[in-house]
């Protein structure tokens, strides 16, 4: 039995299912938002993709049958902020930080001043990470997603997913403790 009607090309759930789409998925807006605000570095690019991914949630909430709503959520949001970048930024946003390649950024006055609170070095420190150890550490220590959940999420192995997670703690340890290095080591 279809849970869902066609009307003009858009998709509506019929009563039982809005409302267990309203109950289930609902209640992870925020976490939808989060996710998307550290893959895109943007407030206003987050609002946007969240909302679409929200939209695509709905559309395929039919397809849903049991599990993990949260993971499964929180893998639309990032399919569909990386289906964003792609669309929308320079592959250098996309394109991951080599270590060996690039040498430490010397500090501005400006990165100085940022990093003289706490929570803004840590911001700072998360947004330097590489994107796969951030959004990672974001699922981990953000949203206290399990490492099987988050390996869910990303599709990626639990034993990948810990070590990513491992190495974005080092890295913002790094980071953290000689803001001058801005990260990298």
């Amino acid at each position: 039995m279809n849970s869902s009607v066609r009307e003009k090309g858009s998709i509506v759930l019929n009563s039982q299912d809005q409302v267990r789409f309203e109950t289930l998925v609902l209640p992870h807006l925020d976490a939808a938002f989060n996710l998307a605000r550290w893959l895109l570095r943007s407030g206003a690019d987050a609002e946007d993709a969240s909302q679409e991914a929200m939209l695509r949630a709905y559309r395929f909430f039919d397809g849903f049958h049991g599990g993990d709503v949260r993971a499964w959520l929180l893998q639309i949001v990032r399919n569909t902020c990386f289906t964003w970048l792609k669309k929308n930024r320079q592959v250098k946003d996309t394109t991951e930080f080599d270590e060996e390649l690039h040498g430490p950024p010397g500090p501005t006055p400006e990165s100085l001043a940022i990093e003289t609170d706490g929570r803004e070095r840590l911001t700072h420190a998360l947004e330097s990470l590489p994107s796969r150890y951030r959004e990672v550490i974001v699922l981990r220590e953000l949203e206290g997603c399990s490492y099987k959940e988050i390996a869910a999420i990303t599709s990626i192995p639990v034993g990948t997913v810990m070590s990513r997670v491992s190495r974005a703690r080092h890295q913002l340890q790094l980071a953290l403790a000689d803001p001058a290095q801005g990260g990298h080591s």
